[in-house]
């Protein structure tokens, strides 16, 4: 018995944001050698919210939801000759008609933006709650145009910390890498694996307070040598006092720095080479899971995961992230950062349930 074919599913609603998503999915199913199934949602948003009923209930965006499929499937195999396209009118709500979609299918890919009911889609909840609650992968195809069409030759693969040691569990990200390094593969580009780690500064030194007196800033010796109350001799021996003191002040502080500095760069030694096994480990199991070898990159970068996935989305193809289901919730754990490369990735990001 043969193996189901699951196709890659596109959502369509006729804007240009739609058509880029169209173009995306196509190539990447035609890459795959899958059939390509275009949904196209007919309710359709007002500003008081969806009106219920179907196309069917009024002609004339029937017609025009005919329209949009027919042009869309038209318009996929000028892009991918031979590809297998299938439409389909969903008399549903977007999110509801994708979801569905999404539950039998290799890839969903919707666009940034839309019209109707993909209306700025990833600045509200339609777009968030596909890429939170699909079955499947999530495509967003968005940023510049160099990167939507795919000339960098590079696809880039956030890795994420493990939660806890578990040797029975995977890494966080392993889904994502595997999805990454079939896609690097097929475009016969390079893989970069990014992960960032953060190294705490050196603890500050707790200062002497200055509580009214030079006395808090001395030690014990100050208070057993003899005083002279009588003349300039008093204030002279105040002030050579005052200077020695400042300059044990100053190597002591100088003493801490030194040392301080030694300790911080040893902890950025350790937290790099602790990156650097977390990505050789990631990847070296992704790769004994019998994929086919793809040149890989690994880049631990310091800093922020935000900031370092951002950057790296600037010379890819394709960004793709991991999200870890939540036990007990419908839908996963999309966490701030891809909340924020969702929303600021300057190329096409995809979201990769882990189990």
């Amino acid at each position: 018995m043969g193996t189901v074919e699951l196709p890659v599913v596109v959502g369509v609603d006729g804007s240009d944001a739609a058509s880029d998503a169209l173009d995306w999915a196509a190539e990447m199913a035609g890459r795959r050698g899958l059939p390509l199934r275009v949904v196209h949602a007919s309710l359709w948003e007002r500003y008081e919210g969806y009106i219920p009923g179907t196309a069917a209930d009024r002609p004339a965006e029937r017609l025009h939801s005919e329209a949009v499929l027919a042009g869309a499937a038209e318009r996929a195999g000028r892009r991918v000759p031979a590809l297998k396209v299938m439409t389909d009118l969903a008399a549903d709500d977007a999110v509801t008609a994708l979801l569905r979609a999404g539950k039998s299918a290799e890839a969903l890919v919707v666009g940034s933006r839309g019209r109707g009911e993909f209306a700025s889609l990833l600045l509200g909840s339609v777009g968030l709650g596909i890429a939170a609650r699909a079955q499947c992968p999530v495509v967003v195809v968005r940023g510049r145009p160099e990167n939507v069409r795919g000339g960098m030759n590079r696809v880039v693969v956030g890795i994420a910390e493990r939660e806890r040691p578990a040797e029975q569990e995977p890494a966080p990200a392993s889904a994502a890498v595997a999805f990454a390094l079939r896609e690097a593969r097929l475009r016969g580009g390079e893989l970069e694996a990014v992960h960032a780690w953060r190294c705490a500064g050196p603890e500050d030194h707790a200062r002497p307070g200055n509580h009214g007196g030079r006395g808090n800033h001395g030690g014990p010796g100050d208070h057993a040598r003899p005083r002279n109350h009588g003349g300039r001799g008093d204030h002279g021996a105040h002030e050579d006092q005052g200077a020695r003191e400042t300059q044990g002040t100053r190597e002591t502080h100088g003493a801490r720095e030194t040392h301080g500095a030694r300790e911080t760069q040893s902890a950025r030694e350790a937290h790099e080479q602790r990156a650097t096994e977390l990505l050789d480990e990631t990847l070296g199991g992704a790769t004994a899971a019998g994929l086919p070898p793809v040149p890989v990159a690994h880049r631990p970068v310091e800093g922020s995961a935000r900031k370092a996935l951002l950057d790296a989305s600037a010379h890819a193809d394709l960004l793709v992230v991991g999200a870890r289901r939540r036990q007990g919730h419908f839908g996963m754990q999309l966490g701030l950062v891809n909340h924020a490369v969702l929303h600021h990735a300057k190329c096409p990001v995809a979201v990769v349930p882990v189990s």
